[in-house]
């Protein structure tokens, strides 16, 4: 069974994930338009607490075995704290790189709660970079990668993973944007600088990975409160 959220009429279709339970608000119309809008919707899984939190204003019911949520509630279930790992790589450390890139995390407002000098081992950077173990540049980015110390840092923040991954840019820096980390301060995919983790479950894999216990700090920045509402 599947949980669908109305965005409106003529946006654009999203992904549908089936989900095991579901919530509604009762909107009204013909079946004809109820059937249109159905082509209209996206799923979002029940754990969230877009589920959890919607407003009294709306009455919750049924809808042919359908639902359908508010957007602003859509938009405060994409607005969670996340972890990130970001690592500038021997090419960042060495040019000296490390101070400009630890300030833009810092300007954009994600609180620092690991960082460390490290020098990478062969056999931790081939389990980091294990998916990529098929390809035939896997050699040479082990090499790289354990070619000089690195600095390894874990970030938190509201959207830290996707905002981050904007702020570094994408993969080629010669087609990164400008503003970027890549595109102001690398010109190769094979010395581009920085990595930072795709996904959520990736960010907390990775920090586990290249974090031991007790290296990360818990702590409340003085300036949260004029940062996140």
């Amino acid at each position: 069974m599947d949980a669908v959220a109305v965005f409106g009429r003529g946006a654009p279709p999203l992904l549908r994930l089936p989900v095991k339970s579901f919530c509604s608000l009762t909107y009204s119309g013909s079946a004809a338009m109820r059937a249109r809008r159905r082509d209209q919707l996206s799923a979002f899984p029940s754990n969230s607490h877009l589920f959890s939190k919607l407003s009294t204003r709306y009455r919750a019911a049924p809808i042919d075995n359908e639902s359908y949520i508010f957007l602003p509630h859509l938009v405060a279930s994409l607005e969670r704290v996340d972890q990130t790992y970001i690592m500038v790589k021997p090419d960042g450390v060495q040019r000296g790189l490390v101070g400009e890139i630890i300030s833009r995390f810092e300007k954009k407002g994600f609180k620092l709660t690991g960082l460390k000098l490290f020098q990478c081992s062969k056999d931790l950077a081939e389990e980091h970079y294990k998916d990529l173990k098929g390809k035939p540049f896997f050699p040479g980015l082990i090499e790289y990668i354990t070619s000089g110390p690195v600095v390894c840092m874990a970030w938190e923040g509201v959207g830290v993973v996707a905002s981050a991954r904007k702020l570094i840019g994408v993969t080629n820096p010669l087609e990164a944007e400008p503003g970027t980390i890549r595109g102001d301060l690398s010109i190769q995919k094979g010395r581009n600088v920085i990595h930072g983790s795709d996904s959520p479950e990736s960010g907390k894999r990775e920090i586990a990975l290249w974090f031991k216990e007790g290296e990360l700090v818990e702590w409340e920045p003085a300036l949260a409160s004029w940062l996140i509402e």
